[in-house]
């Protein structure tokens, strides 16, 4: 019985892992998926599919997102560059920008943690 109590006041220090979430500010939901600093990302989906070439729709994979995001971030920095947004999307330069960063955050977390070594 003791040793259980132990084991508790032991695990209560956060793990490399939990760390990294809390300084990303990047939470799972299981009804939402991931919400990274407050955006709900799969809200992006419309997004997420354009720019990766309706290769995904949803940010729960996150291992293709990983292997993908070559391709999304190349069409996010030529939209920015030429500055010609896709208005159907409602794309602006602010919201490229968050979304670059969402997909940087996301495919760190699966580098670091998730990833097979």
């Amino acid at each position: 019985m003791l040793n259980k109590l132990a084991g508790l006041f032991k695990s209560s220090k956060p793990s490399p892992e939990q760390l990294f979430l809390e300084e990303n500010n990047i939470q799972f939901n299981q009804e939402q998926g991931y919400i990274v600093d407050g955006v709900v990302v799969n809200e992006l989906s419309e997004r997420l599919s354009y720019f990766s070439n309706r290769k995904l729709t949803q940010f729960d994979d996150l291992k293709a997102l990983y292997f993908t995001a070559m391709i999304i971030n190349e069409k996010i920095d030529l939209e920015i560059a030429n500055q010609r947004f896709v208005t159907r999307l409602g794309n602006t330069e602010e919201n490229l920008l968050q979304l670059k960063q969402i997909i940087q955050k996301l495919n760190g977390y699966y580098r670091n943690f998730l990833r097979e070594k």
